[in-house]
Parts: C-alpha cells; structure tokens; sequence
C-alpha cells in the first residue's frame, strides 16, 4: 500500500491503470449465483457505426451508477453489453466506402457486399465500445452480444415465424415512410421531422355538370394531386353539404372523383376541403379505407413521378411541383399561394425529405400484443420513473398502428420467407430447398430484412440465450431496470415490453428509469447543422471521466433535459482535485500507520473511553446521514440527489470544516489518544465515503482508496457502507455544531468587512443566551481560536453587560462582539473608506451624465439603460453602507 500519491490529480494516468486492473480480475462479471439476489440491467444497444455522444454519455453513466451501487450492496449484477447492427447506417457507411473505392454493393453482389459488411464491422465495429470503456462502463464485456450474432439470429427467427402462425405478421400493401436516397421503408423513429417554410396552394376543383361551380382546396403538396382519388370535406361542415356526394374534375387529368365525408376533415384548415391521395399521405390512406377508395401511386421510389404521370414522368417531384403548379396558373385553377409552415419528415440517416408511399411491406399486427403491454404499466407491474410518462406510453399504445418490420436492405436479419413460382409463400425456421405445396425447387427468398428495431425488441431475453433455457435467463429475467431517454419510448421500450410478455410471458423489467435529452447552454438540441455539438471523449480527455460523469448526474432530475454548461464541469473538476488535496492531507497523517486493524484498535479504544470531541460527533453524525440518504435516492432513482448530497458533505463539511478542527490533534503527537482518535475518524469517514462516491467517480475513489488503509482487492467489490444512522446520529451534536460554524463565519465576516488582515488575531466576545451552548462553547474554544482567527475568546453569561465600541452579530443563542480598538487602524481605514466614497461619486455622476443626455437614451437598447440604472442603485447602497462604517469607526 503506497501512501504518497502525486500532489496533482491527472485522470489520464489513473484512469486506464485502473480500468485494466479491474478488466484484468474480473471485477465486472458474476456467474449466476442463487444464493444472491438479482440485479440486471441491458444496455441499449449502440449503433455498430456509432460514436459516443452527450447522449450515450449520460445513458451508460446512470446505468454504470446503478449497476456499481448494486454491486458493492452484494446483488448478485449483470450489466448486459451489446451493439445494435443498425441496418440502415451501417449500409449507408459500407456502400460510402465502396464509392470511394470506385464499387457499389450491385458490383458486388449481395453475397460480397454482406462480406463487405462483416469486414468493416470487425475492424471498426468495437469503436464504440472502446469509447464506453473510457468512460468508465462496467458492463461484462465477457457476455457481450451483437444483435446479428448467431444465438441473436436464431431468436429473430424463431420470433418472426412464431407471430406469422399465431396470424400476427402478414404481408401486404400499405403505406409507409419511405427514402428515395436510401431506397427503404423507413420507421416512424428513423424520420425527423423539422418545421420546414413551405406554401399552401389553393386550388380549384370543377364540379361535374355544374356552370361554373367550383369546390377549393388546399395542399402543400400539389404534385400529388395527380392521385387524387376523392375530396373529402366534414360531414357538420354546412358549406359543403349539398356537394357530399358529387363528382368534382380533377384539373389537368380530367379524371372523375368523388366529395365524400368524414369527421376526420378539420374545418377550420385551409378551405375546410381537403384533397385525398390515399397512395401519398398517411391519413389519406385511412381514409381511403374507410371509403373504398382506389390507390394511385405517381411518386416513383427514387423520389421522380411515376411513369402514368403523362408530362411528368420521370421529373423529380420537387421540379414537378413548380412545372404543375404553373400549369395550373395557366389554366385557371391556381386560386392563390400562402406561405406557410409546415412539419417535413427528413431521413434520420441522410436528411433527405421521406416520401409517404403504398408499397408491399410485412407487417406485425400490432393490438393483441399491444393489450396486455398496457396492462403491465397501468397494474403498475412495470413502473415508469418518473410516473407522469406512465400517461405518454398508455396513450401512444392504445392508438398504435401495425408495425411495419421489413425493409428493402441488404445488412440485417433477412427475412425467413420464400416463394415459390406456384405462388406459394413459406415461412419458416430454417432454410427452404423445395415447395412444400408443389415440390419445385425454383423458390427464392425475400430480399428484404427485418427492421433494426424487431430484433433489439427481442433484447433482453435474447441475449441471455433465449429461446434456449439458460441459467441466465433464469436468474437476471426479468431484467431490474431499463435506463432510456423518452425518446425512445414507443420505438423501443414498447416493442421490448410486447415481445417479453409474448414470448417470456413476463414482463422485460421492473422500472423504466427516463432521462432527458443533454442541451446546450442556450437549451438547444446539439446537432450538427447548427454546429453546437459537444464531444464527450473531448471533456473526458482534457478532465478525466469521472469530471464528466459527475457534470451529467449532479443537477439531473428523472425525465427532464438537461444544459450543458463548460462552468459545470470546471467545477466538477474543482471537486475532484478537492476530494484529491484532502485525501492527500488524510495519508500524509497517517504515515505511521499500516494496517486497517491498527485503526480499528484507535477507533475502539475511542468508542469505549469517549474520546471523540464535538467535531468527531458531528462529522459522524453527518456521515451516517449522508450514507442513508444517498442510499435512498439511488433506491429511488433519484441519482442527481444523491450526487448533490455526496458534494455537500464531502465538500463543505469534511473538507473545510472536519479536516481544518482535526488539524490542531494531528499536530499535537505528545497527545496520543486525540491524535489517534483523529486519524481514526479522517480515515474511517473518508474511506466510506470513497465508496459512496465510488458509482459516481469510480476511477478517482479507486485510486484514492488503494492508498488508504483498506481490505479487499478493489472499491467496486467492497461492500456498500451500513446504515448506521441508528447509532451515529446525534441531532444535539449537529445543532451545537450548526451554532459553532455559524459563529465562526460570523466572526470571519465581521473580519473582512474592516479589512482585517488574514494574520492578525483579534479579540472575540461572545455572550452566551442559550444556556445549553454554555457548556459546548467553554469546552470548544480551540476551534474559535483556530478557525477565526481569534487571540482569545471570552464568554459572557446572558445577564453580563454588552461591551461597548464592538462590531455585533447574531447567531441562534449567541451574540458576538468583535472589539475594533487596536485590531485596526482606525485613521488608515477611514481614508481608506473617504477613497472609496470619492470614487463610487464619480461613477454615480457618470452615469447620471448619460441618463440625462436624451441623445443617449433615445438611441440606446432598453438593457442597456437598465444597465446603468442598476449599476447606480449599487453604487447608492455602497455608499450609504461606507457612510455608516464611517460614521462608526468616529465613535472609537
């Protein structure tokens, strides 16, 4: 145990070693043992491209915290690791690579390009991981999973043909979000939407056998009208009643649709008649339902209109739009065109504008599933934290739509079906060589994959060896907690909590534990477009990742955003190289002594002949505090608070008060008994408080603690400090306390109103009224004397007289005077003083100056002016406060 500890904290060189050293034993994984209760969480699987952001950062921190609390409290702990193979990404990035290598992946053939694909993954595809290992993750790096790994396949596949007998997964023609850049159906969680300035055309539709009489509507998107296949107007809506049922011209077609109704249509937007393009727009397409009505795709999937669009084929849609909308100025059915803002869904992966589009799709039938998953939360089996998103998720599930789960991709699950030339589909668990109904061996499979979503849903049983029966599975199923941002909510947690009641007929955890989104100082959401984005292996490398990770949890509440502040993290800093410097005084005062028992004895011996002084107690009492209440906000989730109370403790009452009132018995080594019962309280706070810390900072306590006196291999395996406020706590001893330190503060104030300087002790007065702090204060005085700076310290009972010429203050049951005479310069003060007045009268004239100059007032901005006014108002106060000093210092 090497005792001497560099005088500076440097992350860097303590960081890695320790990392490696708990790698290196095994620290962060456990086999299964029953003996021991459960504690488990899954990671949300990272992107195989992905690179750690703000997001990840705070993601995996929280979790780390719960999973290392749990831990050292004995659970028996599995933090599941994985990536997510992230279909769509990952494709975008091979074919990027090909590009530049003069290929594309219809060079290579799929077989090749999957090849490709499995390349790149085994030499980038552990970045992230890397990146989590830096920042502390203690996930069981032994266990970790791949979604596209062999025992993870085999669950997609069991999953997806399991849902196609039981009648839930079907195939057909519906409409979905689709890319024309990525040539895919897209999920709802894989298109942005941005408020986009746009137009609103109002266009006039001819009705049928009519003179003149015409009914208006309004779209954003005009090129679409040439799929019209209905105008729909609300059946309450008294202007169109008469029209319900009428055929209207579609302009520039020529073609025959109907004016139907539904309560769908809002009247109050645009004309109060809508355009309905069931092939194009979601809505459109329900409704198309409802009413029968015909589908007419004229957007091809590259994003250009489809070949029956007569002139337009093959123009982008965006030139068609123009081109159309002049044509329909031409022929007189343009009305007018109003600017207006409007949501437009961009591609999460390369911002091009999604198309909504019919195309044949596999589909999850979603309401059976989606029954007993709302049941689970509102029974309050699975319980959200916090509560209030129990009502985001209920809603959001009892409007669910079918899951759309393929996607025209090459990387991913490909999806288990083939078809036969005799019209026959089969879908089955293992390869298909001949037609079951016809014998042909002529079959192919389904080119498309299995959305990235369908397997993470199957995370948290999949990677414990589901559909086999592991021990594991036994032991961490269900899972404790899910940590997630609320992002994600219905894209992920709802998929994982209908797949585990599906086919673990349990539910996937016990709490969902929601964070927010990390802003940026001004609140906004990082990206790269606006530039403001925040790299966190940037802080990590400059401050260290236990800086970081105390930056993202202290000020965190469950479930709301956070700001980013460079200020945060300084002070995250300040507090590391605090906790470091007083650990550094704690070991330099303990040089001579060796063993964990040979304190235990001090202590001991301390407890039997009451040793400990008032300070003793009190920073006792505060400690056992601080160990039950951080223990119950990390119970409770409430990780922010926690960290708060670990600051204030370790901070304010362990370093600038329990360490400066020890010094005086450090010192003293002819007192051995004080001496020994000093150290034993130093070492036996701080090393139990390392511990409390150690979720939170976990490389710094680590360090820390190797040079303490200690027992065990490593601070993640020690045991969680005990509940000890039964015995320890002592409120008299904390109050007395409180009266103690507000004294001294006050004294220390006073002192640096007159400008005493640091070295000169004065005289303190102080008048006891409370009798109970009699006793407390005659037994205490050292600490008046040490910690303010006191020459002496006299007591006065409650019915002395006051003394005269003194500076006053009030703390609860003492009154303290600060006799002035002799401890200043009353003449130097006092110029000092008619100095400062002089100048704080120039200023105030200054700025009376420019408030009565109306040119300045009349081009100024309004902050500005409220500026100056406030600054006036200080300066005021400032000099009625020197005239009173100065008034005071005459009667001396």
């Amino acid at each position: 145990m090497e005792k001497n500890i560099p005088t500076v904290y440097d992350p860097q060189a303590v960081e890695e070693k320790w990392y490696k050293y708990w790698e290196e034993n095994g620290f962060f994984h456990e086999e299964v043992n029953k003996d021991k209760k459960p504690f488990s969480i899954v990671i949300p699987p990272p992107n195989v491209t992905g690179q750690l952001h703000m997001g990840h950062a705070l993601d995996n921190a929280l979790q780390d915290i719960l999973i290392r609390f749990r831990r050292m409290q004995g659970y028996n702990t599995l933090w599941m690791p994985g990536t997510d193979h992230a279909g769509i990404a990952t494709q975008i990035k091979v074919e990027e690579m090909l590009v530049k290598e003069g290929s594309s992946r219809h060079d290579l053939g799929r077989e090749k390009f999957i090849e490709k694909v499995w390349e790149w993954k085994e030499q980038y595809g552990d970045r992230i991981i890397k990146q989590l290992k830096s920042l502390g993750a203690s996930c069981d790096w032994q266990r970790e999973r791949f979604t596209m790994d062999e025992g993870c396949s085999e669950a997609v596949r069991e999953v997806f043909v399991s849902l196609y007998e039981k009648g839930l997964i079907y195939q057909g023609n519906r409409i979905t979000n689709w890319c024309p850049r990525c040539n895919t159906a897209l999920s709802d969680i894989e298109v942005e939407h941005e408020e986009k300035p746009g137009n609103l055309y109002h266009v006039r539709y001819l009705v049928k056998g009519s003179q003149g009489e015409y009914v208006t509507v309004a779209t954003t998107r005009p090129e679409t009208m040439l799929g019209d296949t209905a105008v729909a107007v609300n059946p309450e809506d008294a202007r169109f009643r008469d029209l319900i049922g009428k055929q209207l011209v579609l302009p520039l077609v020529g073609r025959l649709i109907p004016v139907i109704a539904d309560e769908y249509v809002d009247p109050a937007f645009g004309t109060g008649a809508v355009k309905i393009t069931p092939a194009h727009d979601p809505n459109d397409f329900e409704m198309g339902l409802r009413h029968n009505l015909p589908q007419i795709v004229v957007i091809a999937n590259d994003g250009t209109m489809a070949a029956d669009t007569g002139k337009y084929a093959g123009m982008d849609r965006y030139e068609c739009r123009k081109i159309l909308v002049a044509d329909l100025e031409e022929i007189g059915s343009l009305v007018k065109v109003d600017d207006h803002m409007h949501a437009v869904g961009h591609c999460q992966r390369c911002t091009t504008v999604v198309e909504p589009l019919v195309s044949k799709q596999w589909f999850v039938k979603i309401q059976s599933l989606a029954e007993p998953a709302i049941e689970a939360v509102t029974t309050g089996a699975i319980q959200f934290v916090p509560e209030r998103f129990t009502k985001t998720y209920i809603n959001w599930m009892e409007n669910i739509r079918d899951w759309c789960i393929s996607r025209q991709l090459w990387w991913g699950h490909r999806i288990p079906a083939w078809y036969c030339e005799c019209g026959e589909t089969i879908v089955a668990r293992e390869a298909v060589t001949a037609c079951p109904k016809c014998g042909s061996h002529r079959i192919e499979q389904d080119e498309d994959v299995l959305d990235t979503w369908f397997s993470s849903g199957l995370w948290p049983f999949s990677t414990m060896g589901w559909p086999e029966a592991t021990e594991e599975l036994e032991q961490f199923y269900p899972t404790s907690v899910l940590v997630t941002g609320y992002d994600i909510i219905f894209f992920w947690v709802a998929r994982m909590i209908m797949m585990g009641l599906e086919f673990k007929k349990e539910i996937p955890f016990k709490h969902v534990f929601i964070h927010g989104l990390v802003r940026d100082s001004q609140g906004r959401k990082m990206s790269k477009s606006l530039g403001n984005g925040i790299d966190p292996l940037e802080v990590i490398d400059k401050n260290g990742a236990d800086t970081l990770r105390f930056t993202l949890v202290t000020g965190n509440t469950p479930g709301n955003d956070m700001r980013f502040y460079w200020e945060r993290v300084e002070s995250s800093r300040n507090f590391a190289n605090k906790l470091w410097n007083a650990s550094r005084f704690v070991l330099m005062n303990l040089e001579d002594v060796t063993t964990v028992e040979q304190l235990a004895s001090y202590g001991a011996a301390a407890k039997e002949k009451d040793y400990f002084t008032l300070a003793d107690k009190w920073i006792l009492s505060r400690y056992a505090k601080t160990v039950s209440e951080v223990t119950r906000n990390l119970e409770r989730f409430e990780l922010g608070e926690a960290a708060r109370l670990l600051y204030e403790f370790i901070w304010n009452e362990y370093c600038d008060w329990y360490i400066e009132m020890a010094k005086a018995r450090l010192y003293n080594k002819e007192a051995v008994q004080d001496r020994n019962t000093a150290q034993y309280v130093l070492w036996y706070v701080l090393e139990n408080t390392l511990k409390l810390l150690h979720p939170f900072m976990p490389f710094i306590t680590e360090s820390i603690w190797q040079h303490l006196p200690h027992d065990g291999q490593s601070i993640m395996v020690a045991d969680w400090p005990a509940d000890n406020s039964a015995i320890l706590v002592n409120e008299d001893t904390e109050q007395q306390m409180v009266t103690m330190m507000e004294t001294i503060k006050s004294i220390r104030n006073m002192r640096a109103e007159v400008n005493v300087p640091p070295g000169k002790k004065s005289e303190v007065i102080l008048q006891i009224i409370a009798s109970e702090f009699q006793q407390v204060f005659a037994s205490n005085l050292q600490y008046i004397k040490t910690l303010a700076s006191a020459e002496s310290v006299q007591l006065l009972g409650a019915d002395d007289a006051k003394p005269d010429n003194a500076m006053t203050a009030v703390v609860s049951g003492v009154e303290i005077y600060l006799p002035l005479k002799g401890l200043i310069d009353i003449e130097k003060e006092s110029l000092r003083l008619n100095k400062e007045l002089t100048t704080l009268g120039k200023e105030i004239a200054r700025i009376d100056g420019k408030l009565s100059n109306e040119g300045f007032v009349a081009k100024a901005p309004a902050e500005v002016i409220a500026k100056e006014k406030a600054k006036a108002e200080e300066y005021q106060e400032k000099q009625t406060a020197i005239r009173e000093r100065l008034a005071y210092l005459a009667t001396l």
